[in-house]
C-alpha cells in the first residue's frame, strides 16, 4: 500500500513539473504560444466611437470560431498614437489606428517628430475609410475660397490637423498663414458653424459621422470636394491616402456624391505574434464577415482588396500569407 502509494505520489510529482511544457501553456510574453490559445489584448478608442464598438464585435465572432486559437480581449483606449504608443510599450499585442498616424510613427514625423521611430508593429488589414469631410457654410463651395476664412482643423496635433495641413497645402494654402486656424473637436466644430464663428471644419471620420448628422438636423452646409489632379498629388506624397466617395443623402442636405480622400481604419499586430495566429486572424475577418456585418455595419466593407490599399509599411508575415493566397495585391 505504501508502495502504490509513493509511485502515485512520484508521477503527480513528475506531473508539476512537467506541467509548464503543456502544448497548451501559453508563450512567456503571454502572447504568441507555439500551439494553444494565445491571448491578445486590443487597443481601440473610447467606449462611443466606431473603433471601440467594430472591434467588440470582431472579437466577439473570431473568439466564437476560432476559440482553438486565440482569445481577444478589447481595451478601450485614446486611439490611434496612443494605440501605437501601447504596442511600442508592450502592453497590448493588437489595436486598430488610423493608417496615416502608423505611418508617422513607423517614420518618426509630424505627431512623432523627434521621437524613435516605432517599428515593432505591422499590419492586418486596412478595414473602412474614414473621409476627410470638408464641411462649409453654403456660401463656400470650393476649398480655393478657405483662404482667408476661420477654418477648424481638429484638435491640436491630432491626425484631423494633419490632414488639413496636407489637403490645403495640395491646393497651395498655407494652415499657418493662409487661415484663421481654429483647433476645435467634432462636436465643438458643428457648434461653431452653425453659430457662425467659423467658415468651415475638417473632420476624419467615417460617414455619415454623428456630429454633422446633427448639425445637418438645423443647419444647410456644403461638404466640399476635392479633385482628381489634388488626388493624385496627395496620393503622391503621402502613400496613406485612397480616393472616396461621400454619396448624396449622406447629409440631408448634400444633393450630390462629393469626391474626396479618406485614410483607412487599419489593424495592426505586435511583430512579437506568431505567423499561424496572425494568418487565422486574418483570414478569420473575411471567413466571417457576414457574423461581423450582423454586430456592427462596417463590417460590409471589409474585403481583401480594400484590405491591402492606402498601407506604407509592411504587412505582417501571417496577413502576407493569407493576402498571397487569395491573390490580394
Amino acid at each position: 500500500m505504501k508502495k502504490s502509494l509513493s509511485i502515485l505520489l512520484a508521477v503527480l510529482l513528475l506531473c508539476a513539473l512537467f506541467a509548464g511544457c503543456s502544448p497548451n501553456t501559453p508563450a512567456a510574453d503571454g502572447n504568441t504560444p507555439a500551439t494553444g490559445t494565445a491571448s491578445l489584448s486590443m487597443a481601440t478608442g473610447g467606449t462611443s466611437g466606431t473603433y471601440y464598438g467594430f472591434c467588440g464585435v470582431v472579437a466577439q465572432v473570431l473568439n466564437e470560431k476560432l476559440a482553438d486559437t486565440m482569445k481577444i480581449t478589447v481595451e478601450s483606449t485614446g486611439a490611434s498614437k496612443a494605440n501605437i504608443q501601447l504596442l511600442d510599450a508592450g502592453e497590448c499585442q493588437l489595436a486598430i489606428v488610423q493608417n496615416d498616424v502608423m505611418s508617422y510613427a513607423y517614420e518618426a514625423k509630424d505627431m512623432f517628430e523627434g521621437e524613435t521611430p516605432v517599428t515593432n508593429f505591422s499590419v492586418v488589414a486596412s478595414c473602412y475609410p474614414e473621409q476627410c469631410q470638408i464641411v462649409a457654410n453654403s456660401s463656400i463651395t470650393s476649398i480655393e475660397q478657405l483662404r482667408g476664412k476661420k477654418v477648424s482643423v481638429g484638435d491640436a496635433g491630432s491626425g484631423v490637423e494633419f490632414n488639413a495641413r496636407q489637403i490645403l497645402a495640395a491646393y497651395g494654402i498655407d494652415i499657418d498663414t493662409d487661415i484663421v486656424k481654429n483647433n476645435q473637436s467634432f462636436a465643438d466644430s458643428a457648434d461653431s458653424l452653425k453659430n457662425g464663428t467659423i467658415d468651415a471644419a475638417f473632420i476624419t471620420a467615417g460617414a455619415p459621422t454623428t456630429a454633422i448628422t446633427e448639425l445637418a438636423s438645423t443647419y444647410s452646409f456644403n461638404i466640399l470636394s476635392i479633385d482628381d489632379e489634388h488626388i493624385a498629388a496627395l496620393q503622391s506624397e503621402y502613400g496613406f491616402y485612397t480616393p472616396s466617395t461621400i454619396p448624396a443623402g449622406t447629409y440631408p442636405c448634400v444633393a450630390n456624391d462629393v469626391q474626396t480622400v479618406a485614410v483607412m481604419a487599419t489593424i495592426v499586430v505586435s511583430n512579437d505574434v506568431s505567423e499561424d495566429v496572425v494568418y487565422e486572424l486574418t483570414k478569420g475577418l473575411f471567413d466571417y464577415k457576414a457574423e461581423i456585418t450582423a454586430g456592427h455595419t462596417k463590417g460590409e466593407l471589409l474585403d481583401p482588396a480594400t484590405a491591402v490599399s492606402g498601407i506604407s509599411i509592411p504587412f505582417h508575415p501571417g496577413a502576407e500569407k493569407y493576402y498571397t493566397e487569395v491573390g490580394a495585391k
